[in-house]
């Protein structure tokens, strides 16, 4: 049987920042990853401007400013014939006054190399967790199937879930979410970006060697500001993304209805999204089929308690969050680097009690109610909306004030792009850079 210090159950965002920030302080370090590598499409691409600065302070910043960035530093949103800027980060304090969208197999893949440098990390791809190591109540490890379907045993002296809002860990260890109320599910698609569009001021994306980008190419056009845009009318709530040669677009849908929805031709969805964004039937047309069309069934919820002896959960697997705002990735990242940082030194002793776990979630648990609380009013606006009976005339006061005081924007951008208590680089992980920028 093998051994490690500390067993990570998952290599997203979380998972793959925790282990690396622990590999640093000199822990023994083993991240678990079911998948054969980070190519999949429709994860939470913005990097937060409190990750940003971590990215500096870890000495990455650099690194990470040659990756296929897009610049989202506003966003805006239509409801009825009233456009609204709900954030503007142009003027947070910081160095870095925008959120960065990347793919994220491109983020995670900087992160893994990083943490690859060190003696004590390991990633093994293509190993799932299938259930918990366990002595006398404690969590002593994981079980697992590698990639040719042989069982195995991993020993370690602490457990951590990063294995996302379906998490196998947490089912295992037998700790249950208590769930929120969701108005919808969301369906995903890309469309062809068009020539030009008012989400796209340019009429021609180009790589940096002026080549043109083709649809699906991850790399295309780095360097333009990205846009995003959420348009509320109609009965109908939809939000795109800029991502250069393509727009990723998430439409929203009352929840439960995936399956009554899709009895329909797909034409009635493209003629749909084209009616919200005026996109012609050349746009619209690259959604061949339905196979096109990805479903997210919306969860959000939270653990009462985020641990026991043996096992600790952060970022989606303590609590899922909802897709409104894009904030579930930033929060777990920071789950990760305040873990990092409490755990240290236990886990350089093999000895991680369960009063170290609670400070974990004693200091993150904050954070994460007001996110859910901003989220659920973010709900009651999109239930609204999908119901018919958001009017235009009389927008939430939320949004009124958004429209009529600017400096609330720059509240709200600060908020949602640095978040309450935003965790800085532990020093035993800091590497400096002086020099560079984006």
């Amino acid at each position: 049987m093998d051994r490690t210090t500390c067993c990570i159950a998952g290599g997203g965002p979380a998972g793959m920042m925790l282990g690396l920030l622990l590999a640093r302080a000199g822990v023994e370090v083993t991240v678990l990853e079911k998948h054969g590598d980070f190519l999949r499409d429709f994860r939470g691409d913005t990097v937060h401007p409190s990750t940003l600065r971590l990215l500096d302070e870890l000495g990455l910043g650099e690194e990470f400013g040659r990756l296929p960035i897009r610049k989202l530093a506003e966003m805006r949103a239509q409801i009825g014939d009233t456009t609204v800027v709900l954030s503007d980060m142009r003027r947070i304090p910081g160095r870095h006054k925008y959120f960065a969208m990347v793919p994220q197999w491109d983020f995670l893949t900087l992160l893994a190399e990083a943490a690859a440098t060190e003696p004590g990390f390991t990633l093994r791809m293509h190993t799932e967790v299938t259930g918990l190591r366990t002595e006398g109540g404690r969590v002593t490890g994981v079980r697992f199937r590698d990639a040719h379907g042989r069982p195995g045993e991993l020993a370690a002296a602490l457990t951590v879930a990063c294995d996302g809002r379906d998490s196998a860990v947490r089912e295992a260890a037998g700790l249950r979410q208590r769930q929120f109320e969701v108005p919808m599910d969301v369906w995903q698609v890309r469309v062809d970006a068009p020539p030009s569009s008012p989400l796209l001021p340019h009429s021609r994306l180009r790589s940096s060697g002026g080549t043109p980008m083709h649809r699906g190419d991850p790399r295309a056009d780095a360097r333009t500001d990205g846009r995003v845009f959420a348009r509320f009318g109609d009965g109908q709530v939809a939000v795109t993304m800029d991502r250069g040669s393509y727009l990723q677009t998430a439409y929203l849908i009352g929840k439960g209805r995936d399956k009554e929805l899709r009895a329909r031709d797909v034409q009635w969805l493209r003629d749909r999204l084209g009616a919200l964004f005026g996109w012609d039937a050349a746009v619209t047309g690259t959604i061949g089929s339905w196979e096109d069309v990805k479903l997210l069934e919306v969860t959000f919820g939270r653990l009462p308690r985020w641990y026991r002896p043996g096992l600790l959960c952060i970022g989606d697997s303590a609590h899922t969050m909802s897709p409104v705002g894009g904030v579930g990735v930033n929060l777990a990242l920071q789950d990760a680097v305040a873990a990092a940082r409490i755990l240290a030194s236990p886990l350089r002793r093999g000895r991680v009690t369960p009063a170290d776990l609670a400070r974990i979630q004693q200091r993150r648990e904050l954070p994460t109610v007001v996110l859910q609380k901003a989220q659920e009013a973010e709900h009651r606006m999109i239930r609204s909306a999908l119901d018919g009976t958001l009017d235009p005339a009389r927008l939430p006061v939320p949004v009124r004030l958004m429209r009529h005081v600017p400096p609330l924007r720059t509240v709200a951008g600060y908020l949602g792009g640095m978040g309450i208590r935003p965790e800085r680089a532990p020093a035993f992980a800091r590497r400096v850079e002086t020099c560079g920028g984006r």
